[in-house]
């Protein structure tokens, strides 16, 4: 390291480099493997390589970032500009250079792994009663002998023909109505929300209302545009959160709130242009118009649910982790930044507690535990794991603190999912050789037309999922122990056991690049596993039973690993596995009931009030779940259900301490 070198950390991937002055930046992003489009050859001709400068203090880099700290904006960056327009704080990483310690973010448009949001929305049988309704009606034309005004003569249309009285109307209503009933020939269409206010009018017959139901995750955004008349979801689609930039996980963006003035408003604009980005491309793909939505529906944990109201979350960074509001919200769409039907109004799910949010409440809603006798457990999977436990008689709910290892951050050869992140995987446990396959396939790794498909879309990293699947095989095939220890002895055996610094790793892959599982990473997943099912068990405990009769996986990440690894990895308690399954995208699922069936939003405020919150923070008992759930699957649990299923290898003490540059027994184990 030298004066004349400058750090450069790029987001949301976290890595970093020190790195000459003058260096390029994308010369820089490839020298650290940053996934940075460009298709000109950085010639600044095609754009592909846009990142933006971070502004502030970001005291976990030890870095005071600025646009100051590239080199001025180039000839071929104004060229460009001039031709397409470079948004603002936008650089050309081709042509901008390093000057000093920065940050830079690489938006979605920008990678060549786009990532691929995958939260569907499921069938479900909905009662469908949305709470705006179109009501088509022939108003009496004013004349000389009644004085009344076109809003009365409306009304009286609208009760004479449609028995709707006591309706008021609003203001952007009355501001339209004389010229749409004047061009409608006193034929209009009327959107009526919940029975009592004139919301919406337009010209003659008018036959769409669409509804839009969000799922503000920490990760990902996924909208359904559902037609409010038929309950149809009409279109679908996902993005990158946004505020990723800002921080990976929800406490890191509470205290990027904490310590940048301004913080949490850029966090709440942040996801704001990525919801009417997102309600621009659904509505576009329904060949529709925005100002067609007339109700949204909004669900997210507490952190995402306060800044798209544009509420600082500081006061959940820290106990009492105290809500503004654990209520249900209703808004008119325009109060939060939204460019909908000017009218068009967002409901926004209560939460449960300080860190058990509207997402937690959108999963109850959509799997309805309160119902059944049977003893229900709901996991949502994300960085911050949401559980449920309960039936008829008793909900119980808690969070856990997972962390973002189960969607590949904080993994060596992690990556969130994306065509050519390993998904799926098998180790044979005689040769130690793996398969797999990548997201964008069907194809085995051993089957002969994979090269076509790895020539094609590539093998970048390992996904979630593969994550998950992975360091389970390996305890199948016996290259970790029951304490997550690679053992070093088995290289001898097969050139997928390497030396990795001063313990091993498993190679899962070798090509243009090389993946490898390493003893860090088996630690990071122990970690993210033991917490999400101590979190898990003090919720048993507190109602009393050692045992669950079925288990909801949900979120993205839930919804797409197998049943059968998660529990043998011992994320979750045992159950006979054909009462485990995916829940989907419970979440965004119990924001469509919302949106379609105005009743169910009376039923989840009521059962919201009854469940009964646990805080993992204070919990004693905690910290020793946590320890016993660090081994594979459990250190002490038996998994009788399991062991029906899966031939577990059996525990063993761990192996001889391995020095991984001469081969020979070290004296401690670390």
């Amino acid at each position: 390291m030298t004066d004349q070198d400058a750090l450069v950390v790029f987001t949301p991937s976290g890595k970093r480099g020190r790195f000459p002055i003058g260096t390029p930046l994308l010369q820089a992003a490839r020298t650290l493997g940053v996934d940075i489009d460009s298709v000109c050859g950085g010639r600044a001709i095609c754009g592909r390589c846009q990142v933006l400068v971070m502004e502030g203090e970001f005291a976990k880099h030890g870095i005071t970032s600025s646009n100051a700290s590239l080199s001025p904006l180039s000839p071929a960056e104004q060229s460009y500009s001039n031709r397409r327009s470079l948004p603002s704080g936008h650089r050309l990483s081709c042509s901008a250079r390093v000057e000093g310690d920065l940050v830079v973010d690489v938006p979605p448009s920008s990678q060549v792994h786009r990532q691929v949001v995958r939260k569907q929305a499921d069938a479900r049988v909905i009662t469908l009663d949305p709470v705006v309704h179109l009501h088509y009606v022939e108003v009496r034309e004013p004349d000389m002998h009644d004085p009344s005004g076109d809003v009365q003569r409306l009304m009286n249309a609208l009760q004479t023909e449609w028995q709707l009285s006591g309706l008021t109307c609003d203001l952007q209503v009355l501001q339209t109505l004389q010229p749409a009933l004047r061009k409608g020939e006193w034929k209009v269409t009327v959107a009526v929300h919940d029975g009592s206010r004139i919301m919406g009018v337009w010209p003659g017959f008018h036959e769409r209302a669409l509804g839009l139901a969000v799922d503000v995750g920490s990760t990902t955004i996924a909208a359904h545009l559902c037609d409010l008349e038929s309950g149809e979801v009409v279109a679908s689609s996902g993005t990158m959160n946004p505020q990723i930039r800002f921080g990976e996980d929800l406490m890191s963006r509470v205290s990027y709130s904490m310590m940048h003035p301004g913080g949490a408003q850029q966090m709440t604009d942040a996801v704001r242009v990525a919801l009417n980005t997102l309600a621009a491309e659904v509505a576009r793909e329904a060949n529709a118009s925005p100002q067609d939505i007339l109700e949204i529906t909004i669900v997210g944990n507490p952190i995402m649910h306060h800044l798209v109201l544009g509420i600082d979350p500081v006061e959940l960074g820290g106990a009492p982790f105290a809500l503004s509001t654990d209520e249900a919200i209703t808004v008119i769409a325009t109060e939060i930044g939204l460019t909908l039907h000017p009218n068009a109004r967002t409901y926004f799910l209560p939460c449960i507690a300080g860190h058990v949010g509207a997402d937690a409440a959108g999963m109850i809603l959509a799997e309805r535990p309160d119902l059944g006798d049977e003893l229900t457990l709901l996991v949502d999977v994300g960085t911050n794991a949401e559980i449920v436990l309960g039936n008829r008689q008793r909900l119980l709910a808690c969070s856990s603190p997972t962390g973002p290892a189960f969607e590949g951050a904080q993994i060596s050869c992690g990556q969130r999912a994306a065509p050519g992140a390993i998904e799926r995987v098998r180790i044979d446990p005689v040769t130690l050789e793996a398969r797999f396959k990548v997201i964008g396939s069907d194809l085995w790794s051993d089957d002969p037309r994979f090269a076509e498909v790895a020539a094609r879309i590539g093998v970048s990293g390992i996904c979630g999922s593969g994550i998950i699947e992975v360091i389970a095989e390996m305890y199948l095939a016996g290259i970790i122990n029951q304490d997550g220890v690679v053992d070093g002895q088995l290289a001898a055996r097969s050139d997928r056991i390497v030396p990795t610094g001063r313990t091993f790793g498993y190679v899962v892959h070798r090509g243009s690049v090389t993946l490898t599982v390493t003893q860090n990473d088996v630690r990071a997943i122990q970690l993210a596993k033991a917490a999400l099912y101590a979190g898990i068990k003090l919720l048993m405990e507190h109602l009393g039973v050692d045992h669950v009769d079925r288990i909801r996986l949900a979120g993205a990440f839930g919804s797409h690993i197998d049943v059968k690894y998660a529990m043998l990895l011992g994320m979750i308690p045992d159950c006979d596995l054909s009462q485990v399954a995916s829940a989907g995208n419970a979440a965004g699922t119990g924001a469509r009931i919302a949106l379609l069936d105005n009743g169910s939003r009376r039923t989840i405020e009521a059962l919201v009030r009854k469940v009964e919150k646990i805080e993992t923070a204070i919990e004693p008992r905690f910290q020793a779940h946590f320890v016993e759930a660090m081994g594979i699957p459990h250190s002490t649990a038996t998994y009788v259900h399991l062991r029906q299923a899966v031939d577990l290898p059996a525990a063993k003490a761990a192996a001889p301490r391995v020095n991984a540059r001469n081969r020979r027994p070290a004296a401690r184990v670390e």
